[in-house]
């Protein structure tokens, strides 16, 4: 394998029970006329093209312009207090060690890909969003094509990290390696592997010859 690729919420950034928690309870009940869709429907789809998806699916209570702001005044203060997974930092040293390639990519905005970034000092070679490519978001494997290319590397030498289903179809629909953090058992059914904690992580990764067994 020549390079990693990391979704961030959910993975490296335990943000995934705020976001859960605020769609259901203030973002869908606003957002829809009725009963809200269940939350599945929009995991992992970049929020802009969440919009987009609820006005074509359901009847929407607010403009694109409200339903946008709503979103990112919730998420304002989150990644200033979002804790990074447990081990990160030592598995990223490893990683760079054995000379693997980084990159984080995300169906969040570039500015809050690079908020978690700067304040947690993360070495990765690309920041990839959804907003940032000439294409649609995950679950199409665009990002992920272009994550691949960023770091210099094809994407059948490339590993993904991936806590939702439509962030693991968009890795494996660019070719790439995928193993499904976490324990949805719709992302568990479509990866590859999978990796329920960041102890199994290493595991996975010593497994398929990501790391040494050394360093596991």
């Amino acid at each position: 394998m020549d390079a990693v690729l990391f979704d961030m919420d959910g993975v490296i950034v335990d943000t995934e029970d705020f976001w859960r928690a605020r769609e259901r309870e203030v973002i869908l009940p606003a957002a829809v006329v009725g009963e809200p869709p269940a939350q599945d429907e929009i995991r992992g789809i970049n929020y802009r093209e969440t919009y987009d998806y609820l006005a074509d699916n359901y009847e929407v209570a607010l403009s694109r312009e409200e339903f946008l702001d709503l979103y990112e005044s919730v998420a304002e203060d989150l990644y200033d207090t979002a804790e990074l997974m447990p081990g990160f930092r030592d598995l990223l040293a490893d990683l760079r060690t054995r000379g693997l390639g980084i990159a984080l990519v995300s169906s969040s905005p570039r500015a809050w890909i690079e908020r978690v970034v700067e304040r947690f000092g993360l070495d990765v070679d690309a920041v990839v969003s959804t907003e940032d490519i000439d294409g649609p978001g995950k679950p199409a494997p665009d990002v992920y094509v272009v994550a691949a290319e960023r770091v210099g590397a094809d994407p059948t030498e490339c590993v993904a990290i991936e806590d939702s289903p439509n962030g693991v179809r968009a890795a494996m629909r660019a070719g790439i390696l995928t193993v499904a953090y976490g324990d949805d058992p719709e992302a568990v059914e479509l990866a590859d592997r999978r990796a329920e904690n960041p102890e199994a992580l290493r595991a996975v990764f010593t497994d398929i010859g990501v790391l040494s067994p050394e360093s596991a």
